[in-house]
This record gives structure tokens, C-alpha cells and sequence, in this order.
């Protein structure tokens, strides 16, 4: 009967451990703990800096274009105001009309008479600077002389754009058009028609360039009334035309003829 007792006694202790072993907590040991997930959009590090060579591939299009400064337009020089633009060389023959206050004057040029002086002459009508200019010295018997610009600004860009000499090749007959000088190789923009045969011009080196075809006739009416130019008589000073323009013939000599323009045919 003990033996009963105590195996029943000792199976109830036995049972009683097991209930205990199974009821207490389990050891950290070994095992992984599981975490929350991160909330959406959360991120547990900051992001790592894009590499040189990934940030080279970034789609740059819809960046920002830094404002461009506008570059400003260059304008163009005038070659009334640039002489060394005028620099053609003519055809071997050409006529020019000149339309005058007292009608139209028609020139031929010859470039084999004088190449130097055509060429330059042929420049100075196809820039338009034979307009508004001023028949400003006419001495009867002699010649007409004619070729200061108008424009102060003009006379400066061409003071200084000389043109050396040609040989005298052809005679300065009455109606030739020759170059005026202020000495050897100083030939500018002057010009002068003959009235009468002045053959002693030619031993002097005024070599002509071309002849009256058309309107001798108007050039012999072009107005002289004013007689050689100051300060040696009472018609325009040179240098005042080149300094004043035309403001300084239109106050003092009103009367005096004009060129309205010059056009190549």
C-alpha cells in the first residue's frame, strides 16, 4: 500500500514540473525577433549621394535654362563713311547720268584713259555720294568744279582716301571730266568739266577720266554768277564747305547749282 502511495504521490510531483516547465517564458537566446514594418514613406537612413557618374546621366531637360544675355546688333559702316569699302574696280566702260538742278548730264568713262581715277570715280556714284552736291566753284572760259560732299562727316571719312596718279593720257578738251589735285598723288573725291580746250592742264598732270555725251548744253548754264571761291574772290571757301556743308552754301550762295544724284547705266 506505501509503494501505491508514494508512486502516486511521486507521479503527481512529476506532472506538476512538467505543468511548470511548459508555463514559464522562453529564453532570448537564439531566437530573431520580428519588428514592425516602417510606415509607408518613412525611410530608416537618409538616401545615399548619386555618384559622378550617375549624376551624369540625370535628365537635365526640364531643368531651368539660365538666361542668355541678348548680344546686340553691329551695324554696318556706310562707305560714305568708310573709304576703303569703295574699292571696285570698274568696268572698261560705263556711262554715268547726273541729274542736275538744271537738267541731266550724261558722262562715258574710259578706264584705259586713267584706271586710278575711274575706278574711283565709279565707287563714289555706286555708294550714292554724288547727291545734293554743290556745283560750288564755276569760273566761265575755264571750268566747273563740283565734288565736296554735303555732309561734315562725310568730307572727314575722305580727307585723307588719296589715290595716286595716273599718266596723262587723253587731251583736257572742252567737256572732259577730270580730277582735281592738291598736288601729286592727292586725287579724293573733286572733280572738274572743262568748258574750253585747257591743254596746258595736261603738262600739269590733271588726266581725264571721261567726257560729256549728253548735256553739254546744261553744263554751259550751270550758275557762275558767284565767280572764283574765297578767299581769293567772293564765291565758297573750300574749307568752310568741308567743315559747314551744305548749310554753309544754301545760307551764303543760293543761287548755286546742285547735283540730285548720279546713277551708273
Amino acid at each position: 500500500m506505501r509503494r501505491e502511495i508514494r508512486g502516486w504521490m511521486i507521479g503527481i510531483a512529476a506532472l506538476g514540473l512538467l505543468c511548470a516547465c511548459s508555463s514559464a517564458p522562453e529564453s532570448d537566446a537564439g531566437v530573431e525577433t520580428e519588428t514592425a514594418p516602417a510606415a509607408a514613406g518613412e525611410l530608416d537612413e537618409e538616401p545615399e549621394a548619386l555618384s559622378t557618374e550617375e549624376t551624369e546621366m540625370v535628365d537635365e531637360s526640364k531643368e531651368v535654362a539660365e538666361p542668355v544675355e541678348p548680344v546686340e546688333a553691329v551695324e554696318a559702316i556706310s562707305p560714305l563713311l568708310d573709304p576703303d569699302q569703295a574699292n571696285e574696280q570698274a568696268p572698261d566702260q560705263y556711262r554715268v547720268r547726273l541729274k542736275t538742278t538744271k537738267g541731266d548730264i550724261v558722262l562715258s568713262l574710259t578706264r584705259s584713259w586713267a584706271p586710278r581715277g575711274v575706278d574711283r570715280f565709279y565707287n563714289l556714284v555706286r555708294i550714292g555720294y554724288f547727291e545734293e552736291l554743290a556745283f560750288f566753284r564755276v569760273i566761265e572760259g575755264f571750268m566747273v568744279q563740283f565734288g565736296i560732299n554735303g555732309d561734315r562727316k562725310v568730307n572727314d571719312a575722305w580727307a585723307t582716301a588719296q589715290i595716286k596718279d595716273d599718266p596723262v593720257k587723253e587731251s583736257n578738251v572742252r567737256g572732259f571730266l577730270t580730277f582735281a589735285t592738291a598736288g601729286p598723288n592727292t586725287r579724293t573725291t573733286q572733280l572738274f568739266i572743262n568748258f574750253r580746250n585747257n591743254a596746258s592742264l595736261d603738262q600739269q598732270g590733271f588726266a581725264p577720266i571721261g567726257e560729256v555725251v549728253e548735256g553739254m548744253d546744261v553744263v554751259d548754264s550751270i550758275y557762275s554768277g558767284y565767280g572764283e571761291g574765297g578767299p581769293r574772290g567772293s564765291g565758297p571757301n573750300q574749307a568752310r564747305i568741308k567743315a559747314q556743308g551744305n548749310p554753309y552754301l544754301k545760307k551764303g550762295f543760293p543761287e548755286l547749282d546742285y547735283i540730285q544724284s548720279a546713277s551708273i547705266e
